[in-house]
């Protein structure tokens, strides 16, 4: 599969970058309001970096090229 740009999954990705970002930047706001407290600051602020990861993924749209490659090694096509 080859890779191609998409403008689409650029701001889609951004959207899902900005997310993480916010989460990252808001961790204690976030876990005050939403979550059991002090408790999950370190957790909230690891799942805002691995959205923010992901974002950027899909915003360069190499989520395509792993997703591809992860069920040709699993099921063997």
């Amino acid at each position: 599969m080859n890779w191609t740009f998409s403008i689409g999954w650029l701001l889609g990705g951004l959207g899902i970058f900005l997310v993480g970002g916010a989460m990252v930047v808001f961790y204690r706001q976030i876990s005050d309001h939403m979550l059991s407290g002090s408790l999950s600051y370190d957790r909230c602020k690891l799942w805002g970096f691995i959205i923010a990861g992901l974002g950027l993924l899909v915003m360069t749209n190499l989520h395509t090229l792993i997703l591809t490659w992860f069920v040709n090694t699993v099921f063997h096509l």
